[in-house]
């Protein structure tokens, strides 16, 4: 019997659209930290961890073999978006941005990775999201174009 293996881990970060606040409330942060958890288990990408504040949201998750990242992310935020709607009607005008962040991570950094999602709202009393996201793309060599990175 042929078998295909893989366990590759992704750190997925992204904002609600021009990063407006709309998950100020702890208790909306929460539900939707554990309705996008659920949603990646159902996308066949298990969440390790869920975290963060009013204005994005960091993901880390072991990607699914038969799923394009682009279609992981574009389900997620989706399936989220809706679920944010029908629970928070206030929320009505909620949308995420249109870009992402996806980074590997070595399974031996999960642990740190898991750490540093779930202090997210400490880590925030110092730097923006906008200074989050560079310091990420410098730390994974991603190049970033800030004239499309802000959505």
């Amino acid at each position: 019997m042929a078998q295909s293996l893989a366990k590759v881990y992704l750190h997925l970060v992204f904002s609600t659209k021009g990063r407006v606040p709309f998950l100020k409330e702890r208790d909306v942060q929460l539900r939707l930290h554990a309705y996008l958890a659920g949603a990646s288990g159902n996308l066949d990408s298990p969440s390790v961890t869920v975290g963060g504040v009013e204005d994005h949201v960091h993901m880390l998750c072991r990607f699914g073999r038969n799923l394009a990242i682009a279609d992981l992310i574009r389900e997620l935020k989706r399936q989220s978006s809706r679920w944010i709607k029908e629970e928070h009607p206030r929320l009505h005008d909620f949308q995420w941005q249109q870009g992402y962040g996806a980074f590997s991570i070595s399974p031996s950094h999960v642990g740190a990775l898991s750490t540093y999602i779930a202090e997210q709202e400490e880590h925030h009393r110092h730097k923006s999201f906008q200074e989050e996201f560079r310091t990420l793309c410098a730390k994974y060599g991603v190049e970033l174009d800030e004239r499309y990175v802000w959505d």
